[in-house]
């Protein structure tokens, strides 16, 4: 069985990461390293007092998740890693199954297991790539009603039972077994991706250079979900829609990325308009003022679209203006 790190990125969830390296604690251990991104709740502290033998690097800022797993992957040594959020918890023999699946699997370049949710229920954490027509079937309504016909709902990534090993587009970066050779052929995660979509950009990144993202069911990890982003459930809201559209621009181009763009800006659109109509029907002060908030994250979000799609546009005009005048060769 070949070595295996097990890595952790943190972000003022103190209680949820004790929980965590106490896990993680149980397994027969090699490597363990924590990346704290600029947490303010103690979690550092926490570490320094009750896992001393843990490697803990405590960045002055938050630099995003994908520099932060870089940055560790950077100190660790083994030829795997785990890269875990904080609200995981191991269950016994999830190192090892991990480990012995990627020296069994040796174009298996990311491996996910299988995620449950803290009652024990399966947590779909399969995907489809962005972009693509499964990935719009996955996230239309028919999709969601295929669940309740046992001939069809394995058709779908999102109700598939998870019952058995297969290759997949991306799999949730909640939990990543990672193969080293592998992330550092492709150059490790896109640290422009500050949160959202820099588990799929890679997996799409690993593909393209022929390695193999596979979903694994030999080790099991409960996932809270939510337990960083949801202190702040409006600028991730608008993190997701900006990351979305990064990751469009950057592997597509012309009508595809245009009517990707456009479906992206309806869907927002939609919710928009919804919650408007919300407000204006609704008497109870409390959800009025609920609903108002969501209201002002829908606009944001829009905003945060146009922004990033009038940059990109300014970047491509100037490498056409550039590549006209013969300074890019």
């Amino acid at each position: 069985m070949s070595s295996i790190a097990v890595i952790i990125v943190n972000h003022n969830t103190r209680e949820h990461l004790r929980a965590c390296l106490a896990s993680v604690q149980q397994e027969a251990l090699g490597e363990v390293i924590v990346i704290d991104n600029a947490s303010s709740d103690g979690s550092v502290e926490m570490v320094q007092a009750y896992y001393p033998q843990v490697v803990l690097h405590a960045s002055k800022e938050n630099i995003g998740y994908g520099a932060a797993a870089n940055l560790a992957v950077a100190f660790s040594t083994a030829k795997y890693v785990l890269l875990l959020n904080s609200d995981t918890l191991l269950q016994t023999g999830v190192l090892q199954a991990l480990s012995i699946y990627l020296d069994r699997n040796p174009q298996a370049a990311v491996v996910g297991p299988r995620l449950v949710n803290p009652d024990g229920t399966l947590q779909a954490s399969c995907h489809q790539t962005p972009g693509t027509l499964k990935w719009l079937f996955d996230n239309c309504t028919l999709s969601r009603l295929i669940r309740y016909i046992p001939v069809l709902r394995n058709y779908s990534l999102l109700t598939w039972s998870h019952n058995q090993a297969r290759i997949v587009p991306w799999v949730l970066g909640a939990a990543l077994a990672i193969r080293r050779e592998a992330f550092e052929a492709v150059g490790g995660f896109d640290e422009t991706f500050f949160m959202y979509f820099e588990e799929t950009d890679i997996c799409y990144r690993l593909n393209i250079e022929g390695w193999e993202v596979h979903f694994a069911p030999v080790a099991t990890i409960m996932h809270v979900g939510g337990a960083s982003t949801m202190q702040n459930s409006t600028d991730m809201a608008i993190q997701f829609s900006v990351s979305i559209m990064k990751f469009f621009q950057k592997h597509y181009s012309g009508l595809r990325l245009a009517g990707l763009v456009k479906v992206t800006k309806s869907r927002v659109l939609l919710r928009l308009i919804r919650d408007i109509i919300r407000f204006q029907i609704t008497r109870d002060a409390c959800k009025r003022a609920r609903i108002d908030k969501d209201v002002a994250v829908w606009r944001d979000v829009l905003s945060g679209i146009s922004r990033e799609q009038g940059i990109h546009g300014s970047e491509h005009s100037t490498a056409v203006s550039n590549k006209g005048t013969g300074t890019l060769g």
